[in-house]
């Protein structure tokens, strides 16, 4: 059996293969297409495949995603319909993501952009905000890390609420579902994080008709996908105040053009793509396990719906 890696970063390569092949040791693993003979590839492991490279592999059963979201492999418009797809999930992951979502959010809700700004000026200016408590903070997308997340913020003691497509049921979080409750969830939500899979349907969802459903002086926060955000809009709401602040993790072009504006706005934080990134030890542990599964039983926990887009 083989499995072909697309590492996230190609200096990575070397740790991934030598991870995969110590876990699979009855496994055949390379680390590219053109080192083994497309036919005999049963497993694809792989973060932004070239156009058409599943197609040239005719005996293929699955294709694993490096990461949770499967919009990567979606785009491939040569990808044959009938693949199954595999996400990386895992402890790991989601509790990087929680780290990541509990981090920033305290940075808006403490306001500490304004207190660093104070701090370069060496100027002693105290920031009064409210308690967690009395603070509401919105998390748009329910899936494994988003669940996860909203846990996290309601053990905190923030007013959570969640909103997704489905109804979902979370101790310690109101949750809304639907287009018709969305505006109700948008209208609390001071502080607002995105962990929407990206589909035909979100795509460009944090837009200006949203930003204007929020609360005066909202706060964004981006950890799903660049593409979800139309960018000139965010630009636009932080400057007529609609939005005080962002912190984006994603963007449609990664890495983020040093040109990019947001680099040098004082009301953007910037992070590379870090909030739950997945590294060879772990994500080599968690998809050698899903392979392993796959191969025995024909069916894994973490299998993707493609129709759905995650």
């Amino acid at each position: 059996m083989k499995a072909v890696i697309y590492t996230p970063n190609a200096a990575n390569t070397d740790a991934w293969v030598g991870r995969m092949r110590a876990l699979l040791p009855d496994w055949s693993i390379n680390a590219l297409l053109e080192e083994t003979d497309p036919d005999a590839v049963q497993y694809a492991v792989v973060w932004k495949p070239q156009t058409g490279a599943m197609a040239q592999m005719k005996n293929l059963k699955a294709v694993v995603s490096i990461g949770a979201g499967i919009d990567h492999v979606l785009a491939d418009p040569e990808l044959p319909k009938h693949l199954p797809i595999i996400r990386t999930v895992g402890e790991d992951l989601t509790q990087f993501m929680r780290e990541y979502v509990a981090l920033h959010v305290l940075r808006h809700h403490r306001d500490r952009p304004q207190q660093a700004a104070a701090e370069a000026r060496a100027e002693w200016s105290t920031v009064e905000v409210p308690p967690a408590t009395r603070r509401k903070v919105g998390i748009m997308g329910l899936g494994n890390l988003g669940a996860a997340a909203a846990k996290t913020l309601a053990g905190l003691g923030f007013q959570t609420l969640g909103w997704t497509r489905t109804r979902r049921e979370i101790d310690g979080v109101t949750c809304y579902a639907g287009a018709g409750e969305f505006d109700e969830f948008l209208a609390q939500s001071e502080i607002l994080v995105n962990l929407l899979p990206l589909t035909d349907h979100t795509a460009g969802i944090l837009s200006a008709d949203l930003f204007a459903k929020l609360p005066k002086g909202a706060c964004l926060i981006n950890a799903a996908r660049g593409q979800h955000l139309i960018e000139d809009d965010l630009l636009a709401a932080l400057e007529s105040g609609q939005i005080a602040q962002a912190t984006l993790d994603v963007f449609t072009v990664e890495p983020l053009p040093e040109e990019h504006p947001f680099w040098a706005h004082p009301a953007i934080t910037v992070t590379p793509h870090i909030a739950s990134r997945i590294d060879a030890e772990t994500g080599s542990r968690i998809i050698a396990a899903n392979l392993a599964e796959y191969e025995r039983s024909g069916a894994v926990a973490d299998l993707a719906d493609a129709k759905r887009g995650y």
